[in-house]
């Protein structure tokens, strides 16, 4: 039974102060009627004896103080969950935004959810494929990963979500896998090409998507990633699914945590927001993972847009102390017109030795891994040098190396948005990329994996 009050004290943005409460709890949803008799809905943001900070999510431009009814309705959040969810697009309240029906609840969970407790946790040992060389070959997703990718304005990171979403795959025996998508602060247009990819290429049968556009409510980024994280925790660990995670854009959900701390009046931190970043980003992020003795499993990728590229930025810093490595785009690649941009040297996966080798990728994955980054990393040596001293000025070793290096975007890098490779391929394209340094140079590889892999004559 809910419980209605008419003690609004005062309105302050999109905040409602309610005076003379009793036994509300934080993160209690609210209905809020008007004057008109016109509902609108809130949650609660902060709590005390006698009073209560309520967000409106439709914001509360034509409430009266004197008129208006607060209900506080004595729950909080939850998502309806089903095995039905699997192929449909809902808002970022979790509201059916593909014209469909309403979700028959088997249950209803509070969005909330917990972190896996560290004692029940699997550590992650099995590869996943994305199809993308730069990430199976270099910084190899393991599954129950945390990896995000870091972003800039103006770069795909978009289209390379929609791609991993298409493409990513659990290699060997035949597993149950789902995408759960969530994006906070899309634009329409963006929320249009990630339906119509999702719908024309087929991914949309199993994936389920969570949209929260530019124009909706702050509060309803704040739920976003929470009611995406609650449906992979629902298909994960009761469907026995292997589910990947794909949250864009983190910034965006920051950003909105920073405007309701700002109008809670809290005192800021780093960069205006707020303290506890770091807290609120872990409890989502350590939602991701694999627990013992169960099948499924939650394998996590957060996007974010570093503001003026600058990985020291409070959301990107944060990120990176609680997740394992990640992925950087770079402008420079993407105005070479090399897609997808990623830089591959200042990436990270931390996990990837557990997750390749032999039974797992191929034996040599992790001798080639090693021996492409030395290689690249001296090829870029070698253009820096050329650009100082002129390329007449390197040796002809560093010549090759610089060869290589432009090789490796052009080839490596380089590769089609609906172009999938597998681990194969992209093994196979590394050790082509090798056969163009001598090979006394490839001094990371081991003996027996180049009389394999390495000829002479190629």
């Amino acid at each position: 039974m809910y419980k209605e009050y008419l003690t609004v004290s005062n309105i302050v943005g999109p905040l409602v102060i309610v005076e003379k409460i009793r036994d509300v709890k934080y993160g209690e949803l609210v209905e809020i009627e008007d004057g008109e008799g016109l509902l609108r809905r809130g949650t609660v943001l902060d709590v005390s004896t006698e009073r209560a900070v309520v967000q409106v999510f439709e914001g509360t431009v034509g409430l009266d103080v004197d008129r208006s009814k607060v209900r506080f309705l004595g729950h909080s959040q939850t998502l309806a969950v089903s095995e039905e969810i699997i192929g449909r697009i809902f808002d970022g309240s979790g509201r059916p935004k593909d014209h469909g029906p309403q979700i028959i609840a088997k249950k209803r969970l509070d969005i909330t959810g917990s972190p896996i407790n560290p004692a029940a946790r699997d550590y992650p040992s099995e590869f996943i494929q994305t199809g993308i060389s730069s990430i199976d070959g270099m910084n190899p997703l393991v599954r129950g990963q945390k990896l995000p990718l870091f972003s800039g304005s103006g770069l795909p990171h978009a289209r390379i979500a929609a791609q991993i979403a298409r493409q990513a795959a659990v290699l060997g025996k035949k597993e149950k896998f789902a995408v759960v998508f969530g994006a906070m602060g899309i634009t329409f247009e963006e929320a249009s090409f990630f339906i119509e990819d999702f719908r024309n290429t087929g991914a949309l049968e199993r994936a389920v998507l969570f949209l929260n556009l530019a124009n909706e409510p702050p509060i309803e980024r704040i739920a976003t990633p929470r009611l995406t994280l609650t449906c992979a925790e629902y298909l994960a660990f009761e469907l026995d699914m292997h589910v990947l995670v794909i949250l864009v854009d983190m910034t965006f959900y920051a950003e909105a945590l920073r405007e309701i701390s700002a109008a809670r009046k809290e005192i800021p931190g780093r960069r205006g927001y707020p303290g506890y970043l770091y807290t609120d980003l872990a409890s989502m992020y350590e939602r991701a993972g694999r627990i013992k003795e169960k099948k499924g499993s939650i394998t996590l990728i957060p996007i974010l847009t570093m503001p003026e590229d600058d990985k020291t930025h409070p959301i990107a810093d944060l990120t990176g102390y609680i997740t394992e490595g990640q992925i950087m785009l770079s402008r420079e690649i993407h105005r070479k017109g090399i897609y997808p941009p990623i830089d591959v040297l200042p990436s990270l996966s931390r996990l990837k030795d557990k997750g390749i080798g032999e039974g797992k990728t191929r034996e040599d994955h992790a001798d080639a891994l090693n021996q492409l980054f030395a290689c690249y990393a001296r090829g870029k040596e070698a253009r820096e040098l050329s650009l100082i001293l002129g390329e007449a000025a390197l040796s002809d070793l560093d010549k090759l190396y610089l060869k290589f290096a432009n090789l490796f975007e052009d080839e490596f890098v380089r590769q089609g948005e609906f172009e999938s490779r597998s681990i194969q391929d992209t093994l196979d394209l590394g050790w082509k990329l090798l056969h163009t340094i001598p090979r006394h140079e490839l001094k990371r590889i081991r003996p027996e994996y180049l009389e394999k892999y390495y000829s002479e004559e190629k």
